[in-house]
């Protein structure tokens, strides 16, 4: 474990969220951040969808109890990588699921190529949900950003929004001392996460950033499951609103 963060024990094993819904908390990654690098803990996520296969969000580094865990609830058929900080271990899961798709994210080819880590991706995703998971999920391309734009899901029984980095959420009891104070200057301390600091000033179009959280607060989202951090599994609706108050 990483001195600086405390992971989100048991890592690496299905925790059931809803019915047909799970988390798994992975390992640590380190992240560039003010001139160095940082400590995040890693969270994906598993929904089955009516023909039994299964949909991987943000795929973490896996292990082999993981792969048999996984295996247990059905064939894995679609990896997605939400935006392009979340990719670098489809490929490992390509491997062990080759009839899986990997679906990309805007600008995921090209940052995958410039940190020269081999990912192949079959598909690009789209504003609207694909068939293969229209009847499960919803999905919106998070617009505004000159720099990073993320694709959101909506898991549609349990009413879960599934988001990747427009909401990090770190505990202040799982930080290290340095980790704290960058969590601190970015914004991102529970309980009140949002949007980091720096990903907040690439939003140079607001107001399709404004549109976009409109659409996803219609959904009426009960609760959200976010990437790096505490999740809200209560008030979604007036967390979201809460989180994206700078957009005001």
């Amino acid at each position: 474990m990483d001195a600086a963060a405390a992971l989100y024990e048991p890592i690496n094993t299905l925790k059931p969220v809803a019915s047909g819904l799970w988390i798994v908390d992975g390992t640590i990654v380190r992240m560039a951040a003010l001139g160095g690098s940082a400590p995040f803990t890693t969270r994906m996520t598993v929904a089955r969808l009516a023909d039994g296969s299964l949909w991987c969000h943000s795929p973490i580094a896996p292990d082999a109890a993981l792969f048999a865990a996984i295996d247990a609830l059905g064939p894995v058929r679609h990896l997605v990588s939400p935006n392009k900080l979340h990719y670098a271990h489809i490929e490992a899961w390509k491997r062990r699921y080759p009839e899986a798709v990997a679906w990309a994210s805007p600008g995921v080819r090209e940052r995958a190529a410039s940190q020269k880590i081999e990912v192949s991706f079959d598909t690009d995703l789209g504003d609207a949900p694909e068939p293969a998971w229209a009847a499960e999920l919803d999905q919106l391309h998070f617009r505004g950003s000159r720099a990073i734009e993320e694709v959101v899901f909506l898991h549609r029984a349990s009413a879960t929004l599934v988001l990747a980095d427009l909401i990090e959420n770190f505990e202040v009891a799982k930080l290290g001392t340095a980790m704290r104070w960058i969590a601190r200057l970015g914004g991102v301390l529970d309980p009140d996460g949002k949007t980091p600091l720096d990903m907040r000033f690439t939003f140079r179009d607001r107001g399709a950033a404004r549109a976009c959280l409109q659409r996803m607060l219609a959904w009426r989202p009960q609760r959200v499951i976010l990437a790096h951090g505490r999740c809200y599994l209560d008030h979604a609706e007036a967390e979201l609103r809460r989180a994206f108050r700078w957009l005001a």
